[in-house]
């Protein structure tokens, strides 16, 4: 009972039960094995390291990486509509890439899945964790080569819309 109720909260589980009902026909069977080997490995990785974080807790992360505070608002907007402020949110793409984490960082250009790479130099599986300190400095790569706009769900939800309020978190 406790592994369905898991199973149904759980992002990489739920993903895994998505890709399993609409891959039957579409992926060759050794593709397929590989797949669900890395989210395997993705769900034994992340199942204890698991947070969702709070918006004051975000803003004092983001602070201690020397984020500026008039950037918290639009951190903390981006991370709430991208993964709900969820560490261990992993999305699969169409295109056969991935996003990962909080910031939801894609592999296409980013990291790489497996070992360290893309422009971050990192591992994508690294920001399934709750220590969102390499999160953020990758982000902050991608901002200063893309701004915001390189989430387009930012432009979406964020940009020019009412930020969330976090002055009392400085308090």
């Amino acid at each position: 009972m406790v592994f369905v109720v898991f199973a149904k909260t759980n992002p990489v589980i739920m993903c895994f039960q998505e890709f399993i009902h609409k891959s039957n026909k579409m992926i060759p069977r050794n593709q397929k094995f590989l797949y669900i080997a890395s989210l395997l490995l993705v769900l034994l990785a992340t199942s204890s390291e698991a947070k969702i974080f709070k918006k004051c807790d975000l803003a004092k992360e983001l602070g201690k990486s020397g984020i500026s505070r008039t950037f918290h608002g639009n951190w903390i907007c981006l991370a709430n509509a991208e993964s709900g402020l969820d560490t261990t949110k992993l999305t699969q793409l169409p295109n056969l890439t991935a996003s990962y984490g909080i910031f939801q960082i894609n592999s296409k250009q980013w990291c790489r899945s497996g070992r360290k790479g893309g422009v971050c130099n990192m591992k994508c599986e690294d920001f399934l964790d709750d220590n969102i300190t390499n999160d953020i400095e990758c982000v902050k790569i991608i901002q200063s080569r893309l701004g915001f706009n390189g989430w387009p769900i930012w432009v979406k939800k964020c940009k020019g819309k009412e930020l969330p309020n976090i002055s009392n978190c400085y308090i």
